[in-house]
């Protein structure tokens, strides 16, 4: 199993949240602004990165009929679509239901917001707009540095989307470090829920001062 599904695989059968996923970041990688527009979905997977420019939404029907990928987590990138909702329904059930993906994450708006939540899709995104993005082909070369920048920091990272938003883990921490780091923060949390649930520890001697550390042995041998 390579590195990349041994973390997906382990977050997924775990549920290592967003939150523990950004400590073992270093209390970094949030997507800014997007958050789920349906509740209860815990989604994790490698992104398969697209994007929107120029009000239009031609580049996402494009490339999703170019390369009609599954089993991944959609991204759509709103680089130059100015408050215009992305996508909508038709497209959501395409990338979701035919062609097979776990999710989709847009940094811009969504809309046939009514049907999207009542067919409860896994859809993380920054609103939700009545206006659409036209469909009509667009120039590329003013944007080609900028959409070459993010393809290559999102194209095959690995997304984590729950209830708090969208965390990233970009290509370089999928390594072997950052597993261990995984591990280590599901262990911590066992600790933790140990020391305040049963030993009826505060937060401050559990979390501050680490009083558990002292007595490693004892509380681990508790679970």
């Amino acid at each position: 199993m390579e590195m990349k599904e041994k973390i997906i695989d382990y977050i997924r059968k775990n549920r290592v949240s967003t939150t523990e996923v950004a400590d073992c970041l270093g209390k970094s990688g949030v997507l800014e602004g997007v958050l789920p527009l349906n509740p209860h979905h815990f989604v994790v997977g490698e992104i398969q990165y697209l994007y929107a420019i120029e009000d239009s939404n031609w580049t996402v029907h494009e490339e999703l009929d170019q390369n009609p990928i599954s089993d991944k987590i959609i991204m759509i990138d709103d680089i130059d679509v100015h408050g215009r909702a992305i996508i909508g329904d038709i497209v959501s059930k395409y990338i979701l239901l035919y062609l097979g993906n776990c999710g989709i994450i847009t940094t811009g708006k969504m809309r046939d917001a009514h049907i999207l939540m009542k067919e409860n899709y896994p859809i993380w995104c920054a609103g939700v707009s009545p206006v659409g993005c036209f469909n009509r082909k667009v120039n590329k070369e003013n944007f080609i540095d900028e959409i070459s920048r993010k393809r290559d920091y999102y194209q095959g990272a690995i997304a984590v989307c729950d209830d708090s938003g969208v965390v990233i883990i970009p290509r370089k921490c999928i390594t072997e470090e950052f597993y261990r780091k995984l591990i280590a923060i599901e262990e911590q949390e066992d600790i933790w829920y140990d020391c305040i649930d049963r030993r009826k520890w505060s937060t401050y001697k559990t979390i501050c001062l680490k009083e558990y550390m002292n007595d490693k042995n004892d509380v681990i041998s508790s679970n």
